[in-house]
């Protein structure tokens, strides 16, 4: 089991859907965890409120704007370590909206960068995306792959990265950047195409989706967590980039087929203009390359895909008022 005990651990981002589950795992494995959460007046917690009460109980929550470096600074004083995962996410908004996606990203890992500097945290660990390589050149993905932004969502990642790097170089800062491939499970959204898939056949015969030929390395939530949890605790880590993925791919017409077989029925895809990506944004393909994490985390995968997907089908199911699938564009 991994050993947090004694860790003070601030996770930005931890009302999201991967946040989440990594502040949960933090606390069962004795960290003593701040969870900094974007204010609003209500103060709400988002998925956080998912995770067990007892556990909830023993969240420190600091509620500002990561916009804000004396926000993000008086957050993370007096912590060792920072898992920094508060974006805006989602490549179909960053096409409308590449101003505020493009500044909020990049301004607030420079202000976790800064604080880290003044501070001396212990390790800061970077959460990028497999977006930041685009449709691949070669496969498996390693790290070493091209960038290539092909949505303003992806350029404000690689942009953020790169700044992550230059204070590891010039300033010798314990930063490691993460790549989760396409994380997917229990508590997310309708953002996601798979509990698109899932909630529509839940509700309806006929899914209505967009490229359903494109394909992704689709990794299991609990085993992206773990990635999370032994980079934390990794000094080998520091100063290195590390895909997070299975090595295997699925499209999503193959996805909607799994699904089919898990629910025992049969279903009809509609592919809509509205939920297609602009021509040249596509990705038409991401596989994972995971040696690195391997051979520097001790980590590899443990769920199989249709073990994740039947746990996610399970807990949509059992939270289906939650997932609204009127109007929803991906």
């Amino acid at each position: 089991m991994i050993n947090y005990s004694g860790k003070k651990v601030l996770v930005t981002g931890s009302a999201g859907f991967i946040g989440s589950h990594l502040t949960e795992e933090l606390l069962k494995a004795g960290a003593k965890v701040r969870a900094f959460v974007r204010y609003t007046s209500s103060r709400d917690i988002g998925l956080l409120k998912k995770i067990d009460k007892n556990l909830l109980a023993k969240v420190d929550f600091y509620f500002g704007d990561l916009r804000d470096i004396q926000s993000v600074r008086d957050a993370m004083k007096d912590f060792d370590m920072v898992f920094h995962l508060g974006a805006l996410i989602g490549v179909p908004y960053s096409f409308f909206h590449s101003h505020e996606v493009i500044i909020n990203n990049i301004k607030s890992t420079l202000n976790i960068l800064e604080s880290a500097k003044e501070l001396k945290t212990e390790k800061i660990i970077i959460t990028s995306t497999s977006e930041v390589y685009g449709t691949a050149e070669f496969s498996p993905i390693t790290e070493k792959h091209p960038l290539n932004p092909q949505s303003p969502y992806s350029a404000s990642k690689i942009a953020s990265d790169s700044v992550a790097m230059s204070y590891y170089y010039a300033l010798e800062m314990p930063i490691t950047i993460l790549r989760p491939f396409n994380t997917f499970g229990p508590r997310q959204s309708l953002r996601a195409v798979i509990p698109t898939i899932i909630s529509q056949a839940l509700l309806k015969d006929e899914i209505e989706l967009g490229r359903i030929d494109t394909k992704r390395d689709f990794t299991y939530i609990k085993d992206t967590v773990k990635g999370f949890m032994l980079t934390g605790l990794s000094q080998d880590s520091i100063g290195k980039t590390i895909n997070l993925g299975t090595g295997k791919t699925q499209s999503i017409e193959e996805i909607v087929k799994t699904v089919e077989n898990i629910l025992g029925k049969k279903l009809k895809i509609k592919v809509s203009e509205s939920r297609m990506r602009p021509g040249k944004s596509e990705v038409e393909l991401l596989l994972a390359s995971y040696e690195k994490a391997k051979n520097i985390l001790g980590w590899s995968p443990s769920f199989l895909f249709e073990e994740g997907l039947r746990l996610t089908v399970d807990y949509i199911k059992n939270n289906l008022d939650e997932y609204n699938i009127s109007n929803y564009v991906i």
